[in-house]
């Protein structure tokens, strides 16, 4: 017989791959630029590396808008995530895209990455991500400080991730360009790198749990540990107005001995500035109407909560968007 949790486990499993299967692909789509404009088509929503949360939640997504809005069939695209997300976003290559709200906020007032503002709008507030700092248990890192001069996957370029860890360790009165050897790797390469010893730590930014993180510490077992970064919460946040938050990642997340504490920051779903209204409305109707259906796909949409939805300063709330959430708040 098969035990209780195994095959819980094969079960979430098969679902995730029955919705990437038909809910999710790797590309843009070549009518992207219309999608969105109240004609029906094809939506293509940028996620994230398929290990990640991003990739599930947003393939759960694209099979929720495909089955319940008349005219459109949406498609999960695999992207480096945010700042990739938001660059295709303003191109026109796609039409819904999920990001970090620190990345989001900087597109929208033309900072960090971008060099001016971006035409990009909000539909909804979603879960936090959870910065997971995991280090080899034989390094000797028991902070940020000492990843200096060891080897560390700092995330995929352009990514949400790439720009908390650069922050964390600029943070920790460390040079991310001098004072650590960054390996720029996507998840499933991080993890890879870290199960062959090429690498001391990684930095990922997700929801829980993140299905990489999962097979990390699965495979490792105690030769791998999560690390505690919240001493680096307040210089963060006297830099960034507050926008990080002190979490903490359960044990039951990746079955360690104890919880962890670390930093969360919020996900926003973003569209381009004129995104039509009315396709904007269903669409935030329909992940608070079908949330559990997301939550079925990953654990971290169960923290999708109506009564935060519109808190996405500083990034503009698309006008659809807003008025559904209003809607919300009231029912």
């Amino acid at each position: 017989m098969k035990h209780p949790m195994r095959a819980a486990r094969l079960a979430a499993s098969a679902l995730v791959v029955a919705l990437a299967a038909t809910a999710c692909g790797g590309g843009k789509q070549n009518n992207a630029r219309d999608a969105g404009s109240g004609k029906g088509g094809r939506l293509t929503i940028a996620t994230g590396p398929t290990t990640g949360v991003y990739y599930q939640i947003g393939g759960g997504l694209a099979k929720l808008i495909s089955d319940n809005i008349d005219g459109y069939r949406a498609t999960a695209a695999t992207t480096g995530a945010s700042v990739q997300n938001i660059q295709g976003l303003e191109a026109g290559s796609y039409d819904l895209a999920f990001s970090l709200l620190d990345t989001a906020g900087d597109a929208a007032e033309g900072k960090g990455g971008f060099d001016k503002p971006q035409a990009v709008e909000a539909l909804t507030r979603l879960y936090p991500n959870y910065t997971q700092v995991v280090v080899r248990a034989d390094s000797g890192i028991e902070s940020l400080q000492d990843l200096k001069g060891k080897k560390v996957s700092t995330g995929a370029p352009n990514s949400g991730t790439e720009v908390i860890a650069r922050r964390l360790l600029t943070a920790a009165g460390l040079d991310p360009a001098k004072d650590v050897s960054a390996e720029r790797l996507a998840l499933p390469e991080s993890v890879d790198a870290m199960k062959d010893s090429r690498i001391d730590a990684i930095v990922w930014s997700g929801g829980l749990p993140t299905g990489g993180i999962t097979d990390l510490v699965t495979s490792l077992k105690g030769d791998v540990r999560f690390l505690d970064v919240t001493a680096q919460l307040p210089a963060l946040n006297q830099q960034y107005g507050g926008i990080y938050q002190k979490g903490s990642i359960p044990a039951s997340a990746y079955k360690q001995p104890a919880a962890v504490p670390t930093i969360v920051v919020p996900n926003v779903l973003l569209v381009k500035k004129g995104f039509d209204p009315d396709l904007a409305a269903k669409i935030v109707n329909l992940i608070y109407e079908k949330k559990s259906d997301l939550e079925k796909v990953n654990a971290a949409a169960t923290e999708i909560q109506a009564g935060q939805a519109g808190e996405v300063a500083p990034v503009p709330l698309n006008p659809g968007a807003e008025g559904a959430l209003k809607a919300l708040a009231k029912s």
